[in-house]
């Protein structure tokens, strides 16, 4: 059995450190190593977005992407998201258009949503839609999370 790794990363601006099995996702490593448990498990098999995080830039699915894939890389998590005790307008978004039940998607669509604003200050709801296709969400519908999107960035523009 091969030992634990050390891989130095970046996550959500601070450098970290910690050791993982070769074998272990970058979501275990978030969740279990570090203890950054605003990324959520769903699927465990890259269906739900639930695990989403940005990684240098793109965004994936941690549960298949390996820990020691993230040597070296920039990692941005929910627990980012918001600048200290302000959250970020899309977070504001979600909260006043009732885009979250059960919270177990929301992390993801809105890591994911972020994401899409930073590429896309305006977008269409087709491109929205299309963007936040491999999230899914078992509560609320897409409706009010693609409002949320729109009223996040009308609110960036604005801003």
């Amino acid at each position: 059995m091969p030992g634990k790794t050390h891989v130095q990363t970046t996550i959500n601006g601070e450098k970290v450190d910690f050791l993982c099995e070769p074998r272990q996702s970058l979501l275990e490593c978030l969740r279990d190593v570090v203890g950054l448990t605003g990324t959520k498990e769903g699927c465990n098999d890259g269906n739900c977005g639930a695990c989403t995080v940005d990684m240098d830039g793109r965004v994936v699915t941690s549960c298949l992407v390996l820990g020691v894939e993230a040597e070296g890389a920039s990692i941005g998590t929910i627990e980012g998201v918001a600048d200290g005790s302000n959250l970020h307008p899309i977070q504001l978004a979600f909260l006043e258009n009732a885009a979250l039940q059960c919270g177990i998607c929301t992390p993801g669509f809105i890591v994911a949503s972020k994401a899409l604003l930073e590429q896309n200050p305006d977008p269409t709801e087709h491109e929205i839609r299309f963007w936040l296709a491999n999230n899914l969400c078992r509560c609320t519908g897409y409706d009010k999370i693609v409002r949320a999107v729109q009223d996040a960035a009308k609110r960036m523009q604005e801003a």
